[in-house]
């Protein structure tokens, strides 16, 4: 056995003794923290690290760390989802940590409830870690708790930016499921998307919720929530005056919305009198994919004139 592999067992050790005091298994869980995250040093691997989270899960601690994120003690909180996430980058680790039981009800715990803005910033950070995974998906999208709590951390004025991007991520992953859809749109992600783009002053958080906002735009009860809160137009007003990257997502989302509302989005859509010359002059000095987006939102909407579509026909 391995020098590594006997620190993990003396650290996992501690935490599944009954009768280790409290403050013995907070120092334990603070170790596997620090050992989660190793690097591999200056030769630029990550091997060490690899090896210490294989163990660290193998040797039975998420078991363990899942329960510690109720616990009431602020810094094992914190030091219990900060070692789940360092885990979770390895694909192995994220099937045992999605078979831990009671995973939804304590992450949901620190969701809603977390000690620390770490705590709640790396939870989210977790969820879209494990939903790198496709067929997680739709396990994580079929709990409406989950979802609402993380749409929720876009509605928080505590949430920092950093906590606003981990949310963003975990949503626009979860929305590539397309029967997720449907669900963030009963969860209102989609005010909650569209003030964020009316109110935030960061270009790159702009550009992740205009990503979220393309996929969830792909299903057929979105028509209704964006038209609700004028979506269409922020949208129109993104593609002709935002990032290069905003004015990729929002012409995909008007595609989006178009294919998936049939002939009342096209009529919607062209309520806003730009959205042609947005959209035409997207295909004449946009990126390949956003005229590739532009080009094929021209086609949907009838007037196509002399565009030569490029759509490949794919999502964002």
């Amino acid at each position: 056995m391995g020098t590594r592999r006997r620190t993990v067992r003396s650290l996992v050790a501690k935490l599944t003794r009954a009768a280790a005091p409290d403050r013995e298994q907070a120092e334990a869980v603070a170790e596997l923290r620090l050992l989660s995250k190793v690097d591999g040093g200056s030769g630029g691997g990550d091997a060490d690290g690899d090896d210490y989270r294989l163990a660290i899960a193998e040797e039975g601690a998420i078991p363990f760390l899942v329960g510690a994120l109720r616990s009431e003690d602020a810094t094992l909180q914190e030091n219990a989802i900060t070692t789940l996430l360092n885990l979770s980058t390895l694909a192995p680790n994220r099937e045992l940590i999605m078979s831990a039981r009671g995973l939804s009800d304590a992450f949901l715990h620190v969701l809603r409830f977390g000690a620390t803005p770490s705590a709640v910033r790396n939870a989210a950070a977790t969820v879209y870690s494990l939903l790198i995974d496709e067929p997680f998906r739709p396990i994580l999208g079929s709990k409406p708790e989950i979802v609402s709590a993380v749409v929720d951390l876009l509605r928080s004025p505590d949430a920092g930016p950093r906590t606003t991007k981990d949310a963003l991520r975990a949503l626009f992953v979860m929305a590539l499921y397309p029967l997720n859809r449907p669900k963030l749109v009963d969860s209102g992600v989609v005010p909650v998307l569209f003030s964020l783009l009316i109110s935030t002053p960061s270009a790159g958080i702009v550009d992740d919720a205009t990503a979220v906002a393309a996929q969830v735009a792909g299903c057929t009860e979105s028509l209704e929530a964006f038209r609700a809160v004028s979506g269409i137009r922020v949208l129109v007003a993104l593609m002709e005056g935002g990032s290069g990257r905003a004015k990729e997502n929002a012409a995909s989302a008007l595609l989006n919305l178009a294919r998936c509302g049939g002939d009342e989005a096209v009529r919607e859509i062209l309520t806003v009198d730009s959205v042609v010359a947005a959209a035409t002059d997207l295909v004449d000095v946009g990126s390949e994919r956003a005229r590739s987006k532009a080009s094929a939102l021209v086609s949907i909407l009838g007037v196509q004139d002399s565009l030569h579509p490029l759509s490949d026909g794919s999502n964002y």
